[in-house]
C-alpha cells in the first residue's frame, strides 16, 4: 500500500470527512511551498481565453471555498485553482455532518450548502494576494436567503459577487447547478439563467465568464444552455457539476442511506459527465472553452476528456483519493503524452 494509501485508510477514513478535509487543508497550507519544490512538472502550457494555463489539469470549485490555500494548491502541481463556490451574502451552510464518503466507489457525497466567508471577506483576501502565473477562477453563487423566484433579488445577489470579486479573477464562474441550495437547479432554464448571465457580465469587466451545469440536465437541456451561451457571447461552460443519481454503485444499500442526500462527486460521474461534454463540444464547435470535470480519477480519465473536446480539466473527488503527490503525477503524465 503506497504511502497516501496507507495514511488514508488509517487516518483520513476513520475520521468525520469534514474533520479530514480541514486536517489535510491545513497540512496543504503548511507545506504547500516545499511540495512545490518537490511536485517539478514540465511545463505544458495550454491557451484557452485568452490566458495560459501552465497545465491542463487544475482543481474544481469546493476544495477550497474562501481563498486561503490557492500558492499552496498550486505547488502541488495543479495547472489553475478554482475557489468557491463563494456567495454574496457569507453564510454557514447546511448542519454537520454534511460530506460522506463511498469509497468502494472512490466517490463523495456533499451537501455542504455553500458555507463559505461571502464575498466581501474573500474579496479582502485576494487584495492581499500577490499575484502569480497560476490562473485563478472564481466561482460564485446564490445566497441562499434569496428567494430563487425572486428574479430581481438573485440578479442583485449574484451581481454583487461579480463585482466584488472579478477584480482578482482571472475567470469567473456561474454556479447553478448545485443540488444543496433549494431551488438553484430551476436557474439551468435558459430564460432564468440568460438574464443571470448577463447581469454578471455587467458586473465582471473583462474577466472571462463561463456557466457551471449539472450532469443531470436532460440532452435538449445541454444543448438549449449550449446554444444560449453561444447567443450572449460567454466564454465557456464548465461540464459538470456533482448528481443526484446513485444508480450502479458497488457502495451497499446501507452505506448509501447512511451518506444521505446531496451531491454525488467521483468515479462514477465519469461516464454521464464524458457523455455531456461530448454533446457540448458537437453543440458548439471551437466557440467556446469546456472544462471537462467529474470522475476524473487517472491521467487515463483526463486525456479522454480532453480527447473529447475539453480544453482544460478539473478534479476535486480524485484528489482527495488520489493525496498530495496526485496532481503533480497526472500533470506529468499529461506533459508527457502530449497533451
Amino acid at each position: 500500500m503506497a504511502g497516501y494509501d496507507l495514511v488514508f485508510d488509517r487516518v483520513f477514513s476513520r475520521m468525520d470527512p469534514e474533520s479530514a478535509h480541514e486536517l489535510a487543508f491545513r497540512g496543504i497550507k503548511i507545506a504547500g511551498g516545499l511540495l512545490g519544490r518537490i511536485n517539478r512538472v514540465p511545463a505544458a502550457p495550454v491557451a484557452a481565453m485568452g490566458l495560459s494555463f501552465p497545465h491542463a489539469l487544475g482543481l474544481a470549485a469546493g476544495f477550497d471555498k474562501n481563498a486561503e490555500g490557492i500558492d499552496a494548491l498550486a505547488g502541488l502541481g495543479f495547472g489553475f485553482v478554482e475557489i468557491g463556490t463563494v456567495t454574496a451574502l457569507p453564510q454557514p451552510g447546511n448542519p454537520r455532518p454534511r460530506l460522506a464518503r463511498l469509497v468502494a466507489d472512490r466517490a463523495v457525497v456533499n451537501r455542504m450548502g455553500f458555507n463559505n466567508h461571502g464575498a466581501e471577506v474573500v474579496a479582502q483576501r485576494l487584495a492581499r494576494r500577490s499575484r502569480t502565473g497560476t490562473p485563478l477562477g472564481v466561482n460564485i453563487g446564490k445566497s441562499k436567503v434569496v428567494p430563487e423566484d425572486d428574479q430581481a433579488a438573485v440578479l442583485a445577489d449574484y451581481a454583487t459577487s461579480a463585482r466584488l470579486l472579478s477584480p482578482y479573477a482571472d475567470y469567473l464562474v456561474v454556479n447553478v447547478s448545485s443540488p444543496n441550495t433549494p431551488g438553484l437547479r430551476n436557474l439551468q432554464a435558459v430564460d432564468r439563467l440568460a438574464p443571470i448571465l448577463d447581469e454578471v457580465r455587467a458586473h465582471s469587466g473583462a474577466a472571462p465568464l463561463l456557466v457551471k451545469i449539472a450532469p443531470d440536465l436532460a440532452d435538449d437541456d445541454v444543448v438549449a444552455v449550449a446554444q444560449m451561451s453561444m447567443r450572449i457571447g460567454l466564454d465557456g461552460i464548465v461540464a459538470t457539476n456533482t448528481t443526484i443519481a446513485r444508480e450502479g454503485l458497488r457502495s451497499s444499500a446501507a452505506e448509501i442511506e447512511a451518506a444521505g442526500a446531496g451531491g454525488l462527486s467521483g468515479a462514477p460521474l465519469r461516464s454521464r459527465a464524458l457523455d455531456v461534454l461530448r454533446l457540448l463540444r458537437e453543440t458548439v464547435g471551437e466557440h467556446l472553452t469546456l472544462i471537462g470535470v467529474g470522475g476524473i480519477s487517472t491521467a487515463s480519465d483526463a486525456v479522454e476528456r480532453l480527447a473529447a473536446g475539453a480544453d482544460l480539466v478539473q478534479a476535486y473527488t480524485g484528489f482527495i483519493y488520489g493525496g498530495p503527490r496526485w496532481p503533480a503525477r497526472v500533470n506529468r503524465q499529461l506533459a508527457r503524452r502530449g497533451s
